[in-house]
């Protein structure tokens, strides 16, 4: 390690040198000359300070600018993820909304049903084009028969066609191979009304040209057959097409449930039949 005082008397200088700290404390104490001095020292000074300190700024500012981006990054995130729960929950309430609105409607017309009921929530959809069938949550443990009507608050659905223990399939009025007897509400014509399968359309059989029948009249169950109790809403006439060269009239209408929207619709426990009676049987 090398002396700080090299060559000559380094006792002496040490001397002298703690004699000119002595002399400048009690001269800063008692001249305010000194002060002067010190206040012009301090203009030569600071630029040295503020140069000395540039990098130490420098470095805590660009740090600051990297938490803080990495905060704004954090923050954005975070405030993206709670905007698209906030909208989740939206969207659901909406839909509980919705289905407190068709709940309401299907108490309803639980209330205007003489006869039990059951609530059924749809589960599925026959892929089937050609088969107009939704399947239900309630089977043969649940009391669910072959033959038993479904409906929903607007009308008839269909009916109960195939069963297991804990679900049931049921064909809707639209199904091709469905035939509903029904009367004009306004007159008590009666009729018979086929599934084309196409779910916003179906038509009356065999009108005769001279039929009391017009465009808005609404259709209900006739009752006959046994199937179906008798004045709930089946469909709405919504066309009556005329043909002089024909002897029957061609009459469409459009079903009053819902049967693409409705999720829930009630079982009406009205007939049990021992023997089902085809659709042919229906016509006779």
């Amino acid at each position: 390690m090398k002396t700080i005082f090299r060559g000559g008397a380094p006792g002496a200088l040490f001397v002298v040198l703690i004699l000119m700290a002595l002399l400048l404390i009690i001269s800063d104490l008692n001249w305010t000359k000194m002060k002067e001095g010190r206040a012009y020292l301090s203009l030569v000074t600071t630029p040295l300070q503020w140069l000395v300190d540039l990098p130490a700024r420098a470095a805590d500012n660009l740090s600051g600018v990297v938490v803080s981006r990495a905060t704004l990054l954090s923050d954005n995130e975070r405030l993206r993820s709670e905007a698209l729960i906030l909208e989740r929950k939206v969207q659901q309430n909406a839909a509980l909304i919705a289905e407190n609105i068709r709940l309401r409607e299907l108490l309803g017309a639980a209330k205007r049903v003489e006869e039990p009921v059951k609530l059924a929530e749809l589960i599925g959809v026959n892929p089937d084009p050609f088969q107009h069938e939704v399947i239900i949550n309630r089977g043969s443990e649940d009391g669910v028969y072959e033959g038993q009507p479904a409906l929903d608050a607007g009308g008839i659905m269909g009916q109960v066609v195939t069963l297991s223990h804990y679900t049931a399939r049921v064909m809707l009025v639209t199904d091709a191979r469905a035939a509903l007897p029904v009367e004009i509400n306004r007159n008590g014509f009666r009729a018979i009304v086929l599934g084309k399968g196409d779910l916003q359309e179906l038509e009356l059989e065999h009108v005769a040209d001279t039929a009391d029948v017009r465009v808005g009249d609404l259709l209900v169950t006739s009752g006959l057959a046994g199937r179906f109790p008798r004045g709930y809403p089946v469909a709405e006439v919504t066309e009556v097409i005329r043909d002089p060269g024909r002897q029957f009239v061609q009459v469409k209408a459009r079903p009053s449930a819902r049967l693409d929207k409705s999720r829930h619709l009630l079982l009406v426990d009205h007939y049990r039949s021992p023997v089902q009676l085809p659709a042919e049987a229906v016509d006779e």
